[in-house]
């Protein structure tokens, strides 16, 4: 990744106000982009996008990607250069209280930033964020390969693959991009992350977030499936991934469109239960979690990505291992706890991660 590429690039991205898209904005407003954010409110309170302050030096626009005509305005008045799709309904348990909304949000949303981009000049690469539960999971103990079958047995997952199915139609319908440098049109990817957690993460039904509030309220943590296989990342890790993934597209037009993996070294897929013990005890102070032996909806036990593909042809690889991610999601939830300015602690983290880029 390069950061004079971003340097005054215009940059959409859907979802700014969520997890992930508000660390993604931290990191483009550092790197100089013009950045445009299209979202719903924050999704939870506390917000990491309200107290990192990600609003200041974007545009921040509320918007439901479900509106196609509000999202083609958005994206006609702003004439951005590059779009990433990152708004979705990201809960697989809450996709199984609401599955009309996981599909509304993931699969119609996701056709209308397609057909808005589709229907603007000049938007140069579109990145469809999706997930790696898009694949149809078979309890294989090796890591699923971009070209592998797509499913998903809960809405969440389903949806997923749905809209990386649509990404595809549209792509090969409307947006293959010619040899010829003057005509040529917008290249198209999906990007399928492993299981991010970060600092600012207060999602519902979602590990570091479960932990976390647990051990600041000072009670154990209910953990539903301790032995469920996940690959696990810090947050900044697939954000690095999507941002070299444009790079190349900028460059190369369709030549590496199609789906990427973005996904941590073997060594850190690990059991929940790995998790939650590295989690508390590197808290500290009497934190700890129990099984909750309750009858759950149905997740996967394993999941696991080969990222061979974007080792090799983007030279991305995975910087923090897992130890040291879980070091800096305490590091700065404990900032949280103790009042410190989280703008100030998130840019840090974002800091430090690009310095280890540079070495």
């Amino acid at each position: 990744m390069k950061d004079s590429f971003w340097k005054g690039k215009r940059v959409l991205i859907t979802g700014h106000t969520g997890f992930k898209g508000s660390w993604l904005a931290v990191w483009l407003r550092r790197l100089g982009s013009e950045v445009v954010g299209y979202s719903l409110a924050p999704p939870t309170q506390p917000s990491l996008f309200v107290d990192a302050r990600v609003a200041d030096g974007i545009v921040s626009l509320h918007g439901d990607v479900c509106d196609l005509t509000v999202l083609k305005a958005a994206i006609s008045e702003h004439a951005p250069e590059i779009v990433i799709h990152m708004a979705a309904q990201s809960l697989v348990r809450l996709s199984y209280k609401d599955p009309v909304e996981t599909f509304a949000t993931n699969v119609m949303g996701t056709v209308n930033v397609l057909e808005a981009v589709r229907c603007a000049p000049g938007i140069r690469v579109l990145l469809n964020v999706t997930t790696d539960k898009c694949y149809e999971n078979r309890e294989w103990l090796w890591g699923y390969r971009e070209h592998d079958p797509l499913g998903g047995h809960d809405p969440y997952s389903s949806s997923k693959g749905c809209a990386e199915l649509a990404t595809t139609a549209y792509r090969r319908s409307f947006f293959e991009v010619t040899a010829d440098p003057e005509a040529r049109g917008t290249a198209v990817a999906t990007a399928r992350a492993g299981n991010v957690i970060g600092g600012g993460d207060w999602a519902t039904d979602r590990l570091v977030p479960d932990v976390m509030r647990a051990v600041l309220e000072r009670r154990p943590v209910l953990i539903r499936n301790p032995n469920s296989i996940r690959p696990w990342q810090h947050v900044m890790e697939p954000l690095n991934g999507y941002l070299t993934l444009i790079e190349n597209l900028w460059e190369n037009g369709s030549t590496n469109s199609g789906a990427w993996n973005f996904g941590p070294n073997d060594d850190d897929a690990k059991p929940v239960s790995w998790v939650v013990d590295r989690l508390t005890q590197c808290w500290g102070e009497g934190a700890s979690w129990e099984h909750d032996k309750r009858i759950n909806t149905h997740e996967a036990n394993y999941l696991k990505l080969d990222c061979t593909k974007s080792k090799c042809i983007l030279q991305w690889s995975p910087l923090l291992d897992l130890s040291t991610t879980i070091e800096w999601v305490v590091e700065w939830f404990k900032g949280y706890w103790d009042n410190k300015d989280i703008r100030e602690l998130t840019e840090n983290q974002v800091s430090r991660f690009t310095e280890l880029m540079s070495n």
